[in-house]
């Protein structure tokens, strides 16, 4: 055998092309065996478990679900009143007597979000002098956006900025705010004087707040030409009456009855049979607008 080998490795130095060809047969007959030892040698079998037979389960595995989108509640009112209507025949004849019923609507591109309307009455008594009155009526609705937030704090954010407002009217004098209780969920009272060419104004502000809406009511009278300037206090008072019939008026175009002021009949559109409960977003009713775009006049005893 020993020859035999020697015989051969003489033969591959000789023909050095032999000796490569038996070495390549050499090599492709391991490669099975190879091939053989590393299934065998596998860590995982079908069934997806490795060498000891545990199963993965980490492909079985749901992810984590995604985070709920953000809410915010529903607005509970979804229409206003029509700002003209908001008074019954018997209050304006009280407050305004010589103004015409219909009223004077203020311009607005959205009815169901904001809305006013104005009165304006002079009593002429001749040589005696006149009477002057002037009503507003103001009315914004918010809804629920769920950037901004829900539709009553939004409200309540406009309804300090209308205090605050009627608070720093230019000129006036003997300014003083109050609470005022039974008139929506919130109310303030803020009087002042303002002396103008005219006369001697006295200027009443109730700024209210039911649900999602904010009602601002200007009322102020004046003694013109000699006449007898009118009483601060009772111009309060029909004010205060007045205001809360208008939030009454809100609550009831929105099918709620229970603000409606005792006797006074509903002046407002057929109320719908429950509040609305839409929540979908809305870019109306910023804070920063008025929802009236009437400016005041001199003879509205406003600046």
């Amino acid at each position: 055998m020993q020859r035999a080998a020697d015989r051969d490795d003489r033969r591959d130095r000789r023909d050095p092309r032999r000796g490569r060809l038996t070495r390549a047969l050499v090599g492709v007959s391991a490669l099975p065996m190879v091939l053989l030892a590393a299934g065998c040698s596998s860590g995982s079998d079908d069934n997806g478990g490795d060498s000891t037979g545990a199963k993965d389960t980490s492909a079985s595995q749901s992810s984590p679900s995604a985070s709920p989108s953000p809410t915010v509640a529903p607005a509970a009112y979804g229409k206003l009143p029509k700002s003209c209507d908001v008074l019954s025949k018997k209050s304006l004849d009280s407050l305004v007597p010589e103004a015409k019923e219909s009223g004077k609507a203020g311009t607005s591109n959205d009815a169901a979000t904001r809305s006013s309307c104005s009165w304006s009455s002079l009593d002429n008594n001749g040589v005696k002098g006149s009477q002057f009155r002037w009503l507003n009526v103001s009315l914004l609705r918010f809804d629920s956006d769920v950037t901004r937030g829900a539709a009553d704090k939004l409200a309540h954010t406009y309804y300090q900025k209308q205090i605050a407002d009627a608070e720093s009217v230019d000129g006036a004098k003997n300014a003083t705010s109050e609470p005022v209780d039974g008139i929506g969920d919130e109310a303030t009272l803020v009087r002042y004087d303002l002396k103008k060419k005219e006369g001697a104004f006295k200027q009443q502000t109730v700024v209210a707040r039911v649900e999602n809406v904010v009602v601002t009511l200007d009322y102020n009278g004046a003694g013109l030409a000699g006449e007898k300037t009118p009483s601060a206090d009772a111009l309060s008072t029909s004010a205060e009456k007045a205001a809360k019939e208008a939030v009454a008026s809100v609550a009831s175009a929105n099918g709620d009855t229970s603000a409606q002021p005792s006797g006074e009949p509903s002046t407002s559109a057929s109320p719908s049979k429950k509040p609305s409960k839409s929540a979908s977003p809305s870019a109306s009713a910023s804070p920063s607008a008025s929802p009236s775009s009437t400016s005041s006049t001199a003879s509205d005893g406003k600046s």
